[in-house]
């Protein structure tokens, strides 16, 4: 049995090494190049954008019209961006240039109250902000319109931000390259033959783009830190239970998943995490005692090179020397040794996720009008000549949901028994003051459409999901390819400001995000 994996292993990695190479001829290693940044503003952190403003050193109208240009600039290039609320936005930035001015609250008073006061933002288009389509990339909600507003976007509303707008998805949020039949496909701004991961696709592209001063994404399976990682910005999923998933389509069905899912803040800047994250935990925020400070040098660091998992690509090179000179630079800085673990139950990452995933409602009831496993291969052959709907991932997902484990059977428990030993095994390791070093992913950005090739290489995120822990995806440079590459950093539950003090400690070590290709 061991030796018919590894030569199934051999082979996928063979048919996926020859199908990059007809990728690569395809489309070519270029791609359409975006305009350079050449407004300040935006390569500010959120938190010095707000400061500006209510100091009067900028106004809020001034930032939103600079963002309003950058998207324009880039969008014909990356297809990030898909609604507006340009006139709305704009009128809530004159009110908030009006209550500046109007002297009533000093900008102390403002910053305690509104700290994000006039500060443009964007979220994806599975969040309902009220009176914008509200489709998760589903071609059966197109028409449909949020009648409210996402319980965390209300938050950052009350905080002063100013919401103008939604960027793409995948079909239903679950897949890890961002493409529809409604709004179509996104484009990598550092290269734009590649994807921008997924689900919060669009949004990982705007915020690398500057065409933003802050995103929110949602992330199950790693749908925050895969596009932080591919666009190469921070990208935070909270500890369990701290955000409210109130508001979201498609809505967790049951605790446990709701247990995986988790809203998070998408930054260029690693000093903008904590106070977003803050806001968007309303009355929750106190159990992550995100103002407790971090001594990074008294952390316990363990990191792992790959899950080692039969199903997942071999992690690229570039990101082994990377987490190897990470684990140099917190020693020779803080004097810390970190300690490599080989932690056996990550290689069963990918089947603890998918089976544990499985829900009562089946994922073709989310985007077919027809159900059943005869009606999805119906609608496959209506995808090869052009007339469906549903994207072939879609699909292709769709029919897997009727393999595996059943929501509640032997299988299911089983899969749920070796979850709950992973997640019993970080908490002991983590304890209070520890950290764990991973790869966000094992490659690069791939080329559009490539990800059919390597489906599982997710499970370096999804098993975080499973496991309810906070993480936090940091960028690290370019690779060789010109590519963005990092890691992702895990705390135990409730501790997320562990993970932003390490990204915060590597941003200044490893410059943070860089400005993508410019014309």
């Amino acid at each position: 049995m061991g030796f018919m994996v590894q030569v199934v292993h051999v082979l996928r990695l063979a048919i996926a090494s020859v199908a990059r190479f007809f990728f690569s001829l395809y489309y070519g290693n270029e791609g359409a190049k975006i305009p350079a940044i050449t407004d300040d503003i935006l390569k500010k952190p959120a938190v010095e954008v707000a400061k500006k403003i209510r100091n009067k050193e900028i106004t809020s109208v001034e930032v939103l019209e600079t963002c309003i240009r950058r998207i324009k600039d880039v969008n014909s290039a990356l297809n990030c961006f898909i609604e507006d609320r340009f006139e709305l936005a704009m009128k809530e930035a004159r009110e908030a240039d009006a209550l500046i001015q109007s002297g009533s609250k000093t900008p102390e008073q403002l910053e305690k109250e509104k700290p994000f006061l006039g500060v443009p933002f964007t979220t994806k288009d599975c969040m309902a902000v009220k009176g914008l389509h509200h489709t998760s990339g589903v071609v059966l909600r197109k028409d449909l319109i949020a009648d409210r507003t996402a319980d965390v976007i209300r938050l950052l509303e009350e905080s002063g931000a100013i919401i103008i707008g939604l960027t793409n998805v995948p079909e239903l949020c679950m897949w890890w390259e961002t493409h529809n039949h409604l709004y179509g496909r996104t484009n990598n701004p550092y290269n734009t033959t590649r994807i921008v991961g997924g689900s919060s696709g669009g949004e990982g592209a705007i915020q690398a783009a500057a065409g933003s001063i802050f995103g929110v994404g949602s992330d199950i399976g790693g749908s925050i830190r895969m596009p932080s990682y591919f666009n190469g910005i921070f990208g935070h999923k909270p500890s369990k239970h701290t955000v409210s998933n109130d508001g979201q389509f498609p809505a967790a069905e049951t605790e446990l998943h709701d247990a995986f899912l988790g809203i998070g803040p998408m930054v260029r800047y690693a000093v903008d995490l904590k106070p977003l994250l803050g806001i968007m935990a309303g009355e929750k925020s106190s159990k992550l005692k995100l103002n407790e400070p971090v001594n990074v040098g008294k952390l316990k660091v363990y990191y792992q090179f790959s899950s080692d998992s039969l199903l997942v690509d071999p992690v690229d090179k570039d990101i082994t020397e990377a987490l190897k000179k990470v684990v140099e630079y917190l020693k020779v800085k803080h004097n810390v040794n970190a300690e490599e673990k080989k932690i056996e139950l990550l290689k069963k990452s990918v089947p603890i996720w998918m089976n544990t995933m499985k829900e009562k409602k089946k994922y073709e009831e989310h985007i077919m009008v027809n159900h059943g496993v005869f009606a999805i291969i119906v609608e496959m052959f209506k995808n090869i000549i052009g007339c469906s709907g549903n994207t072939l991932i879609g699909l292709i997902t769709a029919l897997s949901d009727h393999t595996g484990a059943e929501y509640g059977d032997e299988k299911y428990k089983y899969h749920v028994a070796l979850k709950e030993k992973l997640e019993k095994e970080f908490a002991e390791m983590l304890g209070d003051d520890g950290v764990f070093l991973y790869p966000t992913h094992p490659t690069p950005a791939l080329y559009h459409n490539e990800p059919l090739m390597r489906p599982f290489n997710f499970s370096y995120t999804g098993i975080i999901n499973c496991l309810g822990l906070p993480a936090t995806s940091i960028p690290l440079g370019l690779g060789r390819e010109g590519l963005p590459i990092g890691i992702q950093v895990v705390s135990n539950l409730n501790n997320d400001r562990l993970c932003f003090a390490v990204a915060e400690e590597l941003e200044k070590g490893f410059g943070g995000w860089i400005e993508p290709q410019k014309s």
